[in-house]
């Protein structure tokens, strides 16, 4: 292995974006390998890279920890994953991200009048909203009209 092949924290964290902290919690949860030196620091492949910026990019698109983890597992480990092997994985992405665009285009065309809270402040609650029935659905509490994918629990 040549030495420029390997990478320290600090490197990683530079060139990634991503805290030492979460290139640690990455590790824990199994997305990311390092080794040890003798003196017990971290180096990584150059190649984890690409698999921080396959997590940055998916945790961008939605995808959980754990969709994320099943994806990189689908990657080959005796070698650096290709082109194909990420537009692959990578694949049901565009379906996921075009229901996302049409949640936010909905959302953004109502802005003005109703952004699906249910809260009958507005007379387009009261058509919307008659007798305040969100307030006794599933989707209740929060933004109970918001399109699904928009109402990610705060955290």
């Amino acid at each position: 292995m040549d030495t420029t092949d390997v990478l320290t924290v600090s490197e990683v964290a530079a060139r990634s974006g991503f805290a030492p902290s979460a290139l640690r919690f990455y590790e824990r949860e199994g997305l990311v390998e390092a080794s040890r030196t003798t003196g017990g620091q971290r180096r990584y492949q150059r190649s984890v890279l690409r698999r921080l910026a396959f997590i940055r990019a998916a945790s961008n698109v939605g995808l959980t920890l754990e969709e994320i983890r099943r994806e990189l597992g689908s990657l080959p480990a005796n070698r650096t994953p290709t082109k194909s092997d990420w537009h692959r994985i990578s694949a049901h992405w565009r379906t996921r991200l075009d229901e996302q665009v049409a949640a936010l285009e909905a959302l953004r065309d109502k802005l003005d009048s109703c952004i699906g809270c249910g809260c009958l402040s507005l007379k387009q609650c009261g058509i919307s909203n008659p007798a305040d029935t969100a307030a006794t659905t599933d989707d209740a509490p929060g933004a109970a009209y918001l399109p699904p994918l928009l109402r990610r629990q705060a955290h």
